[in-house]
């Protein structure tokens, strides 16, 4: 014959009530765990935004690599991929013997030849690591490596060797890094507007 007083027994009804709830409420926080994680993890995420740009090249330059404005056979056409084709630079037409100017301040950091071509890379002042770097070929080079110009300083001349150009020209590029650039965006408006430029054909 049990003892147990009605307040025994109210004491353990609610006992058992109040472990029935707590079972409830871990599993009511178990299951809303499991829910957010599930919504973490199939919500779309934002599509990733355009890459950064180029850092703008500085209109630097105060003065044309040869002439005074001369007619630009070639424009700069950057390849799709790195190892695409397409022109990574400028031609310029001038007449075998032609000075060959730097564009603007920097130390030579090449002079020599390349493939039987004679080249020169100026590093140019001020622009940043990697800085940005110019090229001119084929140049029969009067400076050596290590040398400072300013612009205006002449390199060399420009040499009589068989190009892709349908007259004798300076090809001019520029560079940072690996990355290729238009070395006409060295040049200030007031330079770029000095006279009239034609783009020639390309011989097939």
């Amino acid at each position: 014959m049990s003892h147990e007083t009605a307040h025994e027994r109210t004491t353990r009804r609610r006992a058992r009530a109040g472990a029935g709830a707590g079972a409830w409420s871990a599993l009511l926080l178990c299951l809303m765990s499991t829910l957010l994680a599930t919504a973490w993890t199939t919500a779309p995420r934002a599509a990733p935004g355009p890459p950064a740009p180029e850092d703008p090249v500085p209109a630097l330059g105060r003065a044309w690599p040869v002439g005074l404005r001369p007619l630009v056979v070639r424009a700069w056409e950057p390849p799709p991929t790195p190892y695409a084709r397409g022109h990574r630079g400028v031609d310029l037409s001038a007449p075998p013997g032609s000075p060959v100017r730097a564009v603007a301040s920097g130390r030579v950091s090449f002079a020599g030849r390349v493939a039987g071509r004679g080249v020169i890379a100026v590093g140019l002042s001020a622009t940043g690591d990697p800085p940005l770097r110019t090229t001119y070929e084929p140049v029969r080079a009067s400076v050596r490596k290590g040398d400072e110009v300013t612009a205006g300083t002449i390199l060399g001349t420009l040499e009589a060797s068989p190009s892709h150009c349908p007259t004798a020209c300076l090809h001019w590029g520029l560079r940072r890094g690996e990355t290729y650039l238009d070395p006409l965006s060295l040049l200030p408006p007031w330079l770029l507007r000095r006279g009239p430029s034609r783009l020639l054909p390309v011989p097939e």
